[in-house]
């Protein structure tokens, strides 16, 4: 059995994996302002002010996954994922899973739901551990 010193430790893995986690955010980020309609149609028919929230929470997904990205207060733009993913993932996907049409649609939902909470799980990570070597804390002996 390899020992915690002994698993592969390597600068490429960081930045390979603050890529990997950060692309779904920079995408959906994006179509946040070149397809607003489609997300104000994923928002319940209550929700005040739709188009307002949609652009918000473009600016939040895509501020966060750069910080990230870049390792720049990345614990900081991992929290701004996590304020966006909550009520994402309960207030559209868990809304759309109880009303869907449909059992292709709520199977649907219902995987977007399960992958919020994953990515609130990674984010909640980030804001703890940080994501780099110039993220850590100095230690207490020097």
């Amino acid at each position: 059995m390899l020992a915690e010193h002994q698993l592969p430790n390597h600068n490429a893995i960081t930045v390979a994996a603050r890529f990997l986690l950060t692309s779904l955010f920079l995408l959906s980020g994006v179509t946040h302002f070149t397809n607003i309609p489609y997300y104000v149609d994923l928002m319940p028919d209550a929700t005040p002010y739709p188009v307002f929230w949609v652009i918000i929470s473009g600016v939040v997904e895509l501020a966060g996954a750069l910080m990230i990205l870049f390792n720049w207060r990345p614990r900081l733009g991992a929290w701004m994922l996590v304020v966006f993913l909550i009520p994402v993932t309960i207030v559209v996907h868990g809304y759309e899973m109880i009303h869907a049409e449909g059992e292709a649609m709520r199977a649907i939902q219902q995987a977007s739901f399960i992958k919020g909470f994953s990515l609130i799980g990674a984010a909640l990570l980030i804001t703890q551990m940080g994501c780099g070597h110039r993220d850590r804390p100095a230690s207490p002996t020097g």
